[in-house]
């Protein structure tokens, strides 16, 4: 089947990857997006007859409603991401991460499909030793988890919707982000050499962005039997710690040292292990590994410098 596919905040970190994914497959995509960071990431795209794109604001219920009829899915890309820049600008993080999603409950018809980046950082803190699975109690603990947790709320709610908790993820893509833990550390490991770290016993789970591409992907494909469920998108074998995230950069950047600092706090407190077994079960598996995109993340570097390539 090919798609009508909207995509708010499709010239984004997550939408230059998947944008292109989803034309591949011949789909017809619209992307609304505000372009905030002057990106052009999706130049390549102009050329494709099934693409097309209008610079907006996907808070702008009218600009909305005027681009939502007839399609079949709404991928809500759209928002203020990581919890620096959240907390730089609290409103545009509500008014974006969350009252525009709800406002999106209300406008889309309900025959009308929709597939979300939620966040697992909703998850918190969680209990040690325990994977964090969809029915554990969501406990954000930023800004931004808050607002990202009680839109996928107002869809799950709406019904006809997929949401899909991310684990932190890494990679390259055009519309580059350096800010993110595993393609920050590799920057600094290919750039500085070194890097100091706070509380370096905090876990999280990862993925390849690539691979979160794929699980959009396969949502829209296996729709009808994944709906109305929240899923863990990670890879199973990447619960990893700080320092051991830093070990496996290492291994690819020998003379990269990390020590860990001896007091001083990580204003970032998430540390949790997720278990994405209900989408494998669901019959997604990644397939690029942590130590794949370690190696693309260095060549990446090679060729860019951390100047507008982050949120923050």
């Amino acid at each position: 089947m090919r798609y009508k596919i909207l995509v708010t905040g499709g010239a984004g970190y997550l939408g230059s990857v998947l944008v292109p994914e989803l034309l591949k497959l011949g789909h017809k995509v619209t992307v609304l997006d505000t372009f905030m960071f002057g990106q052009n990431s999706l130049l390549e795209c102009c050329a494709n007859n099934n693409f097309d794109v209008i610079r907006g604001d996907a808070r702008e219920e009218d600009t909305l409603k005027s681009i939502l009829k007839n399609m079949d899915y709404i991928i809500p890309l759209a928002a203020l991401v990581g919890a620096p820049l959240c907390g730089r600008d609290n409103i545009g993080t509500i008014t974006t991460n969350k009252d525009a999603i709800v406002s999106l409950t209300k406008l889309a018809s309900k025959e009308q499909r929709i597939i979300y980046p939620c966040t697992n950082s909703g998850y918190g803190v969680g209990q040690q030793g325990i994977y964090c699975t969809e029915e554990t109690p969501l406990k954000p603990i930023s800004l931004y988890g808050i607002a990202k947790v009680e839109a996928e709320k107002a869809l799950l709610d709406r019904g006809n919707s997929i949401s899909l908790r991310l684990a932190t993820v890494f990679g390259m893509s055009l519309r580059m982000r350096i800010d993110l833990l595993v393609n920050d550390f590799t920057y600094r490991a290919v750039k500085d050499r070194f890097v100091v770290v706070f509380e370096g016993h905090f876990k999280r789970n990862y993925i390849h962005i690539r691979d979160v591409a794929r699980a959009f992907i396969h949502a829209i494909d296996n729709f009808d039997a994944m709906k109305n469920e929240s899923y863990n998108v990670g890879l199973s074998d990447a619960n990893l710690s700080k320092l051991e995230l830093c070990a496996k950069i290492k291994e690819q950047v020998p003379s990269f040292v990390y020590l860990e600092a001896p007091i001083g706090e990580d204003p970032d407190k998430r540390d949790y292990i997720v278990s994405n077994e209900k989408i494998e079960r669901a019959g997604f598996k990644p397939v690029y590994s942590l130590e794949m995109g370690i190696k693309e993340l260095i060549k990446g570097y090679r060729i860019i410098t951390n100047s507008k390539y982050s949120n923050v």
